[in-house]
């Protein structure tokens, strides 16, 4: 489904017609100090209505946010989904290792790059129903070196899901392959989503970093580096919010 199908779906069937979304919204704002993607009540809303919408198959991913205890709440002849919010741009500004680094950035761009990734064009939700006790993709995301939480590498590891390739997230994907097959392949998933902004026509990843196939360290490696791999971020962030605002509700 492309973003001007999305444009075209009647979103009003399904109770959104008429809200919007404000792509400005720093959901750290109404946190109260915790996590936004557990605390923040405009952040759950927004996932609601964005992602509450037909599938590629034409079926309704209908999202509850009322189960208590679960984030959001799939339950249909699709199958059971429990999904969680996750933050997805990482700026590395609390790694010790980068902390040569940011120190020789100005604040304001600090600031503003922390303020950008918590709008909504920065936010994905995942199943965060734990299989045989292992880790979850968010959890996974973060604590895998290769990927130390690069949305970009985390979507290269899915659109290599889609065609069974291997990569440092494939035992972690394929624990959730009923999730992944709702998109049936990574067209679907990235239009879906609304990441089109993020790959090229060919569905081909955009770095934010030179990419060598997961054989370098995941981190930029100076001012220069993490400059590009800023811009670059804060290009998506700002592609994919335009493209939200666009949509209707």
């Amino acid at each position: 489904m492309t973003r001007e199908e999305v444009n075209s779906n009647d979103f009003g069937a399904n109770g959104h017609q008429g809200t919007a979304i404000d792509i400005t919204f720093d959901f750290r704002s109404d946190a109260n100090g915790r996590d936004p993607d557990s605390y923040s009540p405009t952040l759950r809303r927004y996932h609601q209505l964005l992602w509450n919408k037909p599938l590629p198959s034409g079926e309704v991913f209908e999202l509850s946010s009322s189960k208590p205890g679960i984030y959001l709440y799939h339950h249909s002849a699709l199958g059971e989904f429990r999904l969680s919010s996750d933050s997805v741009i990482p700026r590395f500004t609390r790694r010790p290792t980068m902390k040569p680094i940011i120190e020789q950035l100005p604040n304001q761009e600090i600031a503003f790059f922390n303020m950008i990734a918590y709008t909504v064009g920065g936010m994905m939700i995942f199943p965060s129903n734990q299989i045989d006790h292992k880790m979850t993709i968010n959890a996974a995301r973060g604590l895998i070196g290769a990927i130390s939480d690069r949305f970009d590498l985390t979507l290269e590891c899915i659109r290599r899901h889609y065609i069974d390739l291997d990569s440092p997230l494939a035992p972690t994907l394929s624990r959730y392959a009923d999730f992944f097959a709702l998109f049936e392949d990574f067209h679907g998933y990235v239009n879906f989503f609304l990441l089109d902004d993020l790959v090229t026509e060919e569905d081909v990843v955009k770095y934010s970093i030179p990419f060598d196939g997961f054989q370098s360290s995941p981190f930029p490696k100076d001012v220069e580096n993490y400059k590009e791999y800023r811009r670059r971020s804060i290009e998506f962030i700002e592609a994919r919010n335009q493209g939200i605002q666009q949509l209707r509700y």
